[in-house]
This record gives structure tokens, C-alpha cells and sequence, in this order.
């Protein structure tokens, strides 16, 4: 369950901003995670509540926003959802796209520090 080290890594960062912050606990954590970045979001909140624990995000939240896997058609010049399992091929023009535009973000997007 690579959730685990994600949660751990996001304790992790999380605290430093906090602390950078003047704050030495957390509320909240929000992630932006996309669909094909391999991760499941249930296994990532599980993660963080055991990776949370004995750390200044104790009592913290954990928000994952999802992010649609999107790709954009040079063809026809028109962006589209890829869908899941992922399907490359653009529905307007009927051509394979090659570029990814959105799905595959893991980042951290806002730390709620208790002052």
C-alpha cells in the first residue's frame, strides 16, 4: 500500500508549512489527486489517520479533491475526458491523442494552520 508513504510524505510537508507558518498544529490538509495518479483516495485517508497520529496534524482532516484525467486532440483541437480505464482516442475526431492534459497531480493545495 504505497498510500502509506504518500500520507507520510504529506504529514510531512503539511507540518513544515505549518511551521514556517508560525503554527505548530494543523487542521486541514486539502490534495489534489488525479485519476491516473495511482492512488485511491479511501487508502490515502486511511493512510493519513495512521500517518497523522503522534505528529502536530493529529486532529487534521484530510481533503482530496479529484481531478478528471483529461487529454487534448491535436486533430480537431479539442480537449476530452479520458474516462476510466483511460481512453485515448479522441470521440469527436476518432484519432489517438498524445497529450495528457490533466490526471495525474498529487499535490499538496492548501495547509489550514491553528494559530
Amino acid at each position: 500500500m504505497h498510500e502509506l508513504s504518500i500520507a507520510t510524505a504529506i504529514v510531512e510537508q503539511a507540518g513544515e508549512i505549518a511551521r514556517a507558518d508560525g503554527s505548530d498544529r494543523v487542521s486541514s490538509v486539502t490534495v489534489r489527486v488525479g485519476e491516473l495518479a495511482g492512488v485511491v483516495p479511501d487508502a490515502l485517508h486511511f493512510a493519513f489517520e495512521v500517518a497523522r497520529e503522534g505528529t502536530p496534524l493529529a486532529g487534521a482532516r484530510l481533503v482530496v479533491e479529484p481531478v478528471t484525467a483529461r487529454a487534448w486532440c491535436g486533430g480537431c483541437a479539442e480537449e476530452f475526458t479520458l474516462g476510466m480505464p483511460p481512453f485515448f482516442w479522441c470521440p469527436h475526431c476518432d484519432r489517438p491523442s498524445q497529450e495528457l492534459r490533466s490526471g495525474r497531480e498529487l499535490e499538496i493545495t492548501g495547509v489550514e494552520a491553528v494559530l
